[in-house]
């Protein structure tokens, strides 16, 4: 083996060590690089065309159900936060101040936006008047720092980390509400149709639930090592906000009225999501509807049909390309196929094509699989049909892995030992009957670093017992407990 091979191999066993495995993979598949401060990390080209395909995605679901795109100001004054006091408790110890212009000390701090509710909410006042400006949804792509992140990891978590914030005003609290599942809806998709990650759907216990919002819902998927990840988060913030910030409206019967918000957020923890479901020994595995590079053509010739295969190669990749196909041809003459296999597969392309002279020979490709190396013989006609054939068996044999771990990890539990026990043993989510009292969580977190990831979305549905898995009390819902990112 070469110096040059051996530096693509990935090092680390995910079974054995994932968070080094994770690392190992983000750096050596060229998706990020640590930045030289703590905490925040370099998105190579590689890295952010993935969440180039996350934004696209998203922006044409987010303005096809009636939102626009807009910017606001990174630096926010203290003055707007301090107007909303469940949000400067809930995000101070987060805050990156800005405290000098140059060598002048300002004469008010600005916070570098945790979040946006505080400036936006502000220029949605101005701009309603009356019930016919609304609903009024606007969207922005930005990024945030939240400086509390001390055990960071790429994507997963970072103390500056890409996202975008979705924020509306309506007439009413149902119209809000849809708003609400509209966005988690969207969430759910790219998860699922996407990133072909399972997702389990549910609100935050009230005391997780975004700082001022009446209701927080949440996607959270569930990772191979048994921890789970908030995926997308979905806030129905009742009248709070913008009664906090003057944000009324004249109704139809020329009465003041104040309107209802809502706010939505998914940020590049997807990507982070994306890779440790995926991702194997081998190195980063991507579905391909996302994949920056869905198919890649390796031409293994000598010098007798060289010229004879890379024309037959560069015919294939046409095709390709004029079927909408990201495609790449690697016509290396330093590089040998078995490297170029291995290097392929570490960057996680969904599909190989192999072109030799048999297959030029008999008008066929033989097809290889990213996921698990099946390889089949197809004909070159019709290619481009061939391979999205392809890349759908490709999703699925992705998907239904990712939906196996879920289905195998979704246990139940009735009484504190249970729970620390199954945690512990297995990961994955454990569901409890639960009094509703933050206390009872505190003693699972402290043992074992579990906490409630989600309760049931319909507030009436009843729980799996009559008892709290913890203190015994009455139960009121049914917690999911788990280890998270």
């Amino acid at each position: 083996m070469t110096d040059d091979e051996q530096e693509l191999g990935i090092t680390e066993r995910k079974e054995y060590s994932p968070g080094e495995w994770y690392a190992e993979v983000v750096q050596k598949a060229e998706l990020a690089d640590y930045a030289p401060m703590g905490g925040f990390i370099v998105t190579r080209p590689r890295g952010y065309a993935l969440w180039e395909g996350v934004q696209e995605f998203l922006d044409e679901k987010f303005k096809s159900t009636g939102a626009q795109n807009a910017y606001f100001p990174a630096l926010i004054p203290e003055s707007y936060l301090e107007r909303e006091s469940d949000i400067v408790e809930g995000f101070d110890p987060e805050v990156a101040w800005v405290t000098h212009g140059g060598h002048e000390e300002l004469e008010e701090r600005l916070a570098f936006r945790p979040t946006s509710e505080s400036i936006i909410t502000p220029f949605m006042s101005n701009w309603v008047r009356s019930h016919r400006d609304l609903p009024l949804r606007l969207n922005q792509w930005c990024s945030v720092i939240r400086w509390e992140a001390t055990e960071t990891k790429p994507f997963f978590r970072t103390k500056e980390f890409l996202w975008q914030e979705g924020h509306t005003a309506h007439e009413s609290e149902d119209e809000a509400w849809d708003e609400t599942m509209t966005r988690l809806d969207q969430y759910e998709s790219l998860y699922e149709d996407v990133l072909a990650i399972p997702v389990l759907r549910g609100r935050k216990p009230a005391h997780d639930k975004f700082p001022g919002a009446h209701t927080t819902t949440t996607v959270e998927a569930l990772m191979p090592d048994g921890k789970s990840v908030q995926g997308g988060t979905s806030h129905y913030l009742g009248q709070g906000f913008a009664e906090a910030y003057d944000l009324t409206y004249t109704d139809e019967d020329e009465e003041e009225a104040v309107a209802h918000t809502t706010s939505w957020g998914l940020s590049w923890r997807a990507l982070g999501a994306l890779i440790m479901t995926h991702s194997d020994d081998q190195g980063f595995v991507c579905p391909p509807r996302i994949a920056p590079e869905q198919v890649v053509i390796v031409p293994i010739w000598n010098e007798d049909n060289r010229e004879e295969v890379l024309d037959y190669a560069e015919g294939v990749a046409e095709d390709l390309d004029d079927a909408g196909v990201r495609v790449e041809l690697d016509d290396r003459d330093e590089r040998n196929p078995g490297f170029k296999f291995n290097e392929w597969e570490l960057k996680g392309v969904p599909v190989r094509i192999e072109i030799g002279p048999n297959e030029v020979e008999d008008d066929e490709l033989t097809v290889v699989h990213r996921p698990d190396g099946e390889d089949t013989v197809e004909d070159r006609e019709n290619v481009g049909e061939t391979i999205e054939d392809h890349f759908d068996q490709v999703y699925a044999k992705l998907y239904d892995a990712a939906k196996e771990n879920l289905e195998e990890n979704v246990r139940e539990a009735y009484e504190t030992s249970q729970i620390l026990g199954t945690i512990g043993q297995h990961g994955g989510y454990v569901k409890t009957p639960w009094c509703g009292d933050q206390a009872c969580e505190q003693v699972i977190k402290e043992e074992i670093a579990a906490e409630i990831v989600m309760v049931p979305m319909d507030r009436d549905e009843e729980p799996i017992g009559d008892e709290c898995g913890v203190c015994g009390d009455e139960a009121e819902e049914t917690a999911y407990f788990a280890k998270s990112y």
